[in-house]
């Protein structure tokens, strides 16, 4: 019965230590990498649970920009909306530097819709500097309008 109990337990363990977890903002996360796992968690959006990518993402959004967006849930709206939709479990995405200093970095990313159909956004994250936890942390500050690129052969 204890081994039947042990193996119910390490079970449940593994189950909860497998879901994806959320990637909290910190000082050593460079630029590029905090556009790197906000566009990996919508391009997968609903894995491991519903939502995830988009949590994921208000989790690297500036307070400035939560102020604006209201609540998780409303941005979980907007992010759903026409607006951003092809974000939303996209099938490829490439991000590119414009700008990079020490306090913002600029970066168009290049979406592949599961449409077929290529987007360009202008991506740009500043580093925090107001007191707290959030401290010299990279976070995004701007997510521009879609512009329509082409569609793939």
């Amino acid at each position: 019965m204890k081994l039947i109990n042990y193996f119910f337990v390490i079970f449940f363990l593994s189950i909860n230590f497998s879901e994806a977890k959320i990637i909290k903002p910190n000082k050593t996360i460079k630029p590029i990498k905090v556009v790197e796992i906000q566009l990996d968690g919508l391009m997968k959006n609903d894995e491991p649970n519903k939502d995830n990518g988009i949590i994921q993402t208000w989790e690297f959004a500036h307070p400035n920009n939560k102020k604006f967006t209201g609540p998780i849930e409303r941005f979980k709206e907007m992010i759903k909306g026409e607006s951003y939709k092809i974000l939303i479990n996209h099938s490829g995405h490439e991000i590119k530097e414009v700008y990079l200093d020490n306090k913002k970095a600029i970066y168009e990313v290049y979406i592949l819709g599961n449409d077929k159909k290529y987007f360009k956004f202008k991506w740009q994250v500043e580093k925090y500097l107001d007191k707290g936890p959030l401290k010299n942390c990279w976070l995004t500050t701007i997510v521009s309008q879609p512009m329509r690129i082409t569609d793939t052969a």
